[in-house]
């Protein structure tokens, strides 16, 4: 075992000792949310002999990207693609993610939860651990493992259920059928919560369950009314409806009806309904606490600890806080980095021992206890080489060395962009170029510049553009074309010299600009030596920073007895600091000198420096000669959040998979490049106003120690330039256009829907509105909803109403004959290029791509169900015409 570093490494040099017997084996500190670990030294988990791990293993599908087990009788039991998302709370899962854009990546990494719910048994954890350890000595190095707990689970694992996850009441059981297929015999109410990441859980129908802050789902088979609370944000109630028609479209084919009361007294019908199943509400609402969200400042907290056995005793040693370095690791050793006590990594060396690395989690777990930390602390295990964004970027830089690969999806192979000439021709069509390069044209556009004098704006003569001053601030406008828009960006340039009050005007300006073009200037925050590529380029590579503030009386600058100026960059758009010049650096030089004299120019090499010229700078003296390298960023992953701040400070939600869809009009998303913070400003979104502070709130407590001067751009809907929409997978310009938002649908066919009025009426023939005299709750009668809509097993999952509202045909429209069925739909051959006349009976012919199985319809259609009625109707249609299906 090797030893602690040295008191070089941490001259503090703390330790601290905790009793813990070494062991490959890790144990769960019993049913969550009880303690941590047992004082004392860790018992290994009681792994019951009825359990095989050799056979347990299961086969792993490589053409999907999600693969999810529960443990049922020390086994795991695959689950069913169409129950992904749902959880019951006695059991414990696991789930392998593999992206399937880096299935074609040597390395490609993975990643691995182990799920506790929170009333699962100490048996089924010891088992499931067991098996995430045997699973990833199968998948090897390059995946990273995950400790998730009911409630509080990691960015990473909520990122892969979409609309949200579903707790589920009820263990092994229930548990055998995750999803009953088409079931109207059911009576469940929801409880909503989260703003991007949505959860649902199963609560007592009653109406104790409710509250003010949430959103609410009473399902009774082939109705779902949601209720909102009356307090609940308007994209809480967008993305509760959205969970609710997942499940309309999931567990009921897309036939279940859709009510929404965000209003009890303008919802009567909805509320009778609700009445006769809960009784009178008595009393009033309560409002809960809100959910205490770990902030940016604290998450800046980061410790790093070296952890090695001494005896039997786990030794910790606190090695270094924020700003971390990477050569802090050592390859053969193992170590702890503990961000705020929001999560616990563990870095494994390649070079460390094999039981060090199975004890891994146990380490973890016993440091959570040592520290006093809430038992559900996520726990992330990382080898080395197959370290997560999140972990890297805790580093002030991270280098990948050759025998690490790993890339994000949809962003593979781009830092090497870098490295090659710009090809402007190619900036439209290749987004992705144009966000490696950060230039979004060939600088060919409209330039204007105005100077902030007092608090006004002055336009600048287009033969001084280029030419700006440290005291000073500016407003540069460029206007190009894209697809045969007029687009603009806005740079707000901010000189080291300027004052508070000039960039407060500078500001207001901007806003005024903005009004002038309805809102559809992208605005980019520069800051003097940190201007991005386009700017340097738009002036040619003659931007001139010239010391103080003066005047722009279109005379150019004042002449001075002597001045020196530091030439930095080699082409007209390369943002590179160097000392020293080199011969790009040279032929730069000679373009810019025009601008600062019009006098005689004389090239002084280094080493080979007249008298006169030090004579000129009061005399000779050390300067530095070492040059300054630029920070390697070409393994960068960029990371989208959801931006909110609950209680004064920035508080982030990461789409850690992120894609268009994750983008939505009542949202505030940040999108980190390392080169530059985007701010997206969805058209709803209430707090526009606060995105630049946010923004800078993010490099100031950023744990690598960002630089403050980095870019920030504001991006509005609508109006996105190619360096932002090039960091996405693919990017659709008509999604705006083709969305249903929250309001148009529920002010649409949802709360007007006729099946709505036709349930009411089952209740007054049925009397449900009969209840206890204590007007409590009472009996619903379920023949009166369930009507002759009682349904086989057997028939489909998924229906053409995905994501839309329920329609008032029967059941029976879309009933076939369950002989004619293959796997749970009909045969391709029956549906595929049929005329209407000659299609099985009870087929409808508008939705002929129904009846399919899931499996063939994956097959054909290259999707899911649910991600082709997620699409908009013309792109299906369009699908369906080349396909055969319509």
């Amino acid at each position: 075992m090797p030893s602690p570093p040295s008191s070089e490494v941490c001259p503090a040099g703390r330790e601290q000792r905790l009793s813990y017997r070494g062991g490959g084996r890790w144990a769960e500190p019993g049913p969550v949310p009880g303690p941590a670990l047992p004082t004392g030294r860790a018992k290994a988990p009681a792994v019951s002999s009825r359990m095989d791990i050799t056979t347990g293993l299961p086969a792993i599908d490589h053409h999907r990207d999600l693969h999810i087990w529960i443990i049922e009788n020390l086994k795991m039991v695959p689950v069913p693609e169409r129950a992904y998302g749902n959880f019951f709370e006695e059991h414990c899962y696991i789930i392998l993610h593999v992206p399937q854009s880096l299935k074609t990546t040597q390395g490609a990494a993975r990643d691995l939860h182990y799920w506790v719910g929170k009333k699962a048994g100490a048996e089924a954890q010891g088992a499931a651990g067991t098996f995430v350890q045997h699973l990833h000595e199968t998948l090897g190095g390059a995946t990273v493992q995950h400790r998730e707990v009911q409630g509080y689970e990691s960015d990473c694992f909520c990122s892969y259920f979409h609309p949200g996850v579903i707790y589920r009441k009820g263990g092994l059981a229930s548990a055998l059928k995750h999803m009953e297929t088409n079931m109207y015999n059911i009576q469940r109410l929801l409880r909503i919560k989260g703003r991007k990441h949505v959860s649902a859980t199963e609560v007592e129908v009653s109406w104790n369950s409710f509250n003010k802050d949430d959103i609410f789902l009473l399902d009774l088979g082939n109705v779902m009314i949601q209720w909102n609370g009356p307090k609940s944000s308007i994209s809480e109630k967008a993305r509760g409806l959205a969970l609710t028609c997942s499940l309309q479209a999931r567990e009921r084919g897309g036939r279940a009806h859709i009510g929404v009361v965000d209003d009890e007294s303008q919802a009567t019908d909805l509320m009778e309904i609700m009445e006769a199943v809960l009784g009178c509400r008595v009393g009033n609402l309560y409002a809960i606490m809100p959910n205490k969200r770990i902030n940016q400042l604290q998450k800046a907290n980061v410790r790093l600890y070296h952890v090695y056995e001494k005896g039997e005793d786990l030794v910790i040693q606190e090695l270094a806080t924020r700003p971390l370095t990477q050569d802090l690791l050592r390859e053969e050793d193992c170590y702890i980095l503990d961000q705020g006590g929001f999560r616990i990594y563990v870095w494994q060396g390649r070079m460390s021992g094999l039981q060090e690395k199975m004890a891994a989690f146990s380490r973890a777990l016993g440091f959570i206890q040592a520290k006093g930390y809430p038992s559900y602390t996520n726990v992330e295990v990382l080898n080395d080489g197959a370290e997560s964004a999140a972990f890297k970027q805790l580093f002030v830089t991270w280098s990948v060395k050759q025998h690490r690969n790993r890339n994000l999806g949809g962003t593979g192979g781009m830092g090497k962009l870098s490295q090659v000439k710009l090809d402007v021709s190619k900036l439209h069509s290749q987004p992705e170029l144009a966000a490696q390069l950060r230039m979004v044209d060939d600088c060919s556009g409209k330039v204007e510049v105005w100077c902030i004098q007092d608090i006004s704006r002055q336009p600048v003569h287009p033969k001084l553009h280029g030419q700006v001053y440290a005291g000073n601030c500016y407003l540069v406008l460029y206007t190009y074309q894209k697809m045969g828009q007029v687009q603009y960006i806005l740079y707000l340039w901010q000189g080291h010299q300027a004052t508070k009050h000039k960039i407060k005007a500078l500001n207001s300006n901007a806003e005024e600009l903005d009004l002038m073009y309805h809102g559809a200037l992208v605005q980019e925050y520069v800051t003097m030596g940190s201007e991005p590529p386009h700017f340097l380029a738009i002036f040619q590579g003659q931007l001139v920073v010239f010391q103080g503030s003066t005047e722009h009386s279109g005379k150019g600058p004042p002449a001075s007895a002597t001045r020196l100026f530091h030439v930095q960059g080699t082409d007209s758009c390369n943002t590179r600091t160097m000392e020293g010049c080199s011969g790009d650096q040279r032929e730069m030089a000679r373009m810019v000198v025009t601008v600062i004299s019009e006098k005689n120019m004389d090239i002084v090499m280094e080493s080979q420096e007249p008298p006169q010229f030090w004579e000129a700078l009061g005399g000779r003296a050390p300067y530095p000669s070492n040059k300054s390298l630029p920070k390697d960023v070409s393994n960068f992953q960029p990371r989208l959040f959801e931006c909110s701040s609950p209680k004064g400070h920035l508080v982030l939600s990461e789409m850690v998979f992120f894609s268009q869809k994750d983008l939505d009009k009542h949202d505030i998303m940040l999108l980190d490049t390392c080169h530059e913070i985007f701010l997206w400003l969805g058209e709803a979104a209430s707090e526009q106003k606060k995105a630049v502070a946010w923004g800078r709130e993010y490099l100031q407590t950023h744990p690598a120690g960002r630089s403050q001067a980095t870019p920030i751009v504001l991006v509005k809907q609508g109006h996105e330039p190619p360096t932002f929409t090039g960091w996405f997978f693919t990017w659709d310009p008509y999604k705006w256009t083709n969305n249903q938002f929250y309001e148009e649908v529920v002010d649409g066919s949802l709360r007007a829907v006729s099946a709505i009025a036709e349930i009411t009426a089952e209740v007054h023939n049925f009397r449900l509105s009969r209840w206890p005299s204590n007007g409590r709750t009472g009996p619903l009668a379920l023949q009166a909803l369930k009507g002759s809509q009682n349904s086989s097993e057997n028939e489909l999952e998924l229906g053409p109403n995905v994501g839309g509202t329920g329609t008032g045909a029967s059941a029976s429209s879309y009933h076939s004959s369950p002989g004619s069925m293959i796997n749970g739909g009909l045969a391709r051959e029956q549906l595929m290029h049929q005329a209407a006349e000659d299609l099985p009976e009870g087929v409808d012919p508008a939705h002929k791509e129904f009846y399919l199985s899931d499996a063939d319809f994956q097959d054909i259609f290259g999707k899911s169900k649910e991600e082709f009625y997620s699409m908009a109707k013309w792109k299906q249609q369009q699908e369906k015409k080349q396909l055969g299906f319509f």
